[in-house]
């Protein structure tokens, strides 16, 4: 395991997070105590050190179990969870991103992981009623006051946390360091303003599902009753594509070359984006994790790298595309462009 300087910070962190939001089987679903504490060792051996987590995950059982994990070297841990998504069922301010309850869920979060501070404390997601200055104030205080080392940004349109970090900078707050968002083979989209606006800040990128729902492991690809996946698959909000379809099939193609799974094809690809991604991994079986963690073990090939973004491109759209055009980019420079050596494009 190799570590990372995470964003604009000192903070190492290693190259795959260990995602434990499968950690209790509150919700129906999970690895049991035992298991996930086999997960949780493997990863530790591996020289895993960075942790995600969430006050909401299986109802609190995750935060527990991870802070019963760490206690015995709690100091070699980055622990990261995450506030704003609603606890209180249904309660008008056990949610949100408000300074209320940003505190009431640092305090609550502080006592489930049996800790004096938070590493890394992410904003789940945006709710779009809480004033951004309001945020980064809140942000800012629980920092000075001790109690969250940095502080991080998930599931946020780009705009804003452009808005965020700069009014954090001018002020003197705490910025952003890290943006947590959905990015794989299957899910690109963030190439269009997220990661560009991350480069732009020096914010450092993990990535939640990272095998795409499972998609990109080939299992969606053979029968339903070879897949076991019959369930999900009449989910409404779980819908596969024939472009998933294709992705998925190219994955395993150069798995087979490699001898090696399609999940590990696919955390290699992001491994392996200039951007520094750090693919966020969670699993309910040991083997599971075992697997993901031997990506580490080889590398693509850019022949193979190249297979993979050409099945999985995605349109840009406007600006990108338009501003990248060759009319416009004559228009623009005029032909000067190749006698310039350093481009921000």
């Amino acid at each position: 395991m190799r570590y990372k300087l995470l964003g604009h910070s000192g903070l190492r962190v290693s190259e795959l997070c260990l995602g434990t939001m499968t950690f209790g089987e509150d919700w129906g679903w999970g690895s049991s105590y035992d298991e996930s504490r086999k997960i949780f060792d493997l990863f530790a051996e591996a020289g895993g050190n960075f942790l995600d987590t969430a006050n909401l995950y299986t109802n609190g059982t995750s935060e527990k179990y991870v802070g019963e994990f760490v206690a015995a070297d709690r100091e070699k841990w980055v622990v990261s969870t995450k506030y704003s998504l609603n606890t209180g069922q249904g309660e008008v301010n056990a949610g949100g991103n408000h300074r209320k309850n940003m505190v009431q869920s640092v305090e609550a979060s502080l006592k489930r992981l049996g800790m004096e501070y938070i590493d890394l404390l992410w904003l789940h997601a945006w709710d779009f009623t809480t004033p951004v200055e309001e945020v980064m104030r809140a942000f800012d205080d629980l920092v000075r006051a001790g109690k969250v080392l940095y502080i991080g940004v998930s599931d946020t349109p780009a705009w804003i946390i452009s808005q965020a970090n700069t009014i954090a900078t001018l002020r003197g707050w705490t910025p952003f360091i890290g943006l947590q968002i959905e990015y794989s083979l299957r899910e690109r989209t963030p190439e269009r303003d997220l990661l560009p606006m991350a480069r732009a800040f020096e914010i450092g990128v993990t990535a939640w599902s990272p095998l795409g729902g499972g998609v990109l492991t080939g299992k969606y690809n053979r029968p339903a009753d070879e897949s076991g996946e019959t369930g999900r698959l009449s989910d409404p909000m779980f819908k596969i594509s024939e472009r998933d379809l294709k992705i998925a099939e190219t994955v395993v193609s150069i798995a087979n070359e490699l001898g090696r799974s399609p999940a590990q094809v696919a955390l290699n690809w992001l491994r392996q984006q200039p951007d520094d991604i750090i693919p966020i991994i969670g699993s309910r079986k040991v083997s599971q994790i075992q697997d993901n963690l031997a990506c580490l073990e080889f590398q693509l090939s850019p022949e193979q790298m190249q297979r993979l973004d050409e099945v999985s491109a995605i349109e840009l759209g406007f600006p990108h595309d338009f501003l990248r055009s060759p009319m416009v980019q004559d228009f623009a420079f005029a032909g000067s462009l190749a006698k310039i050596d350093y481009r921000r494009l």
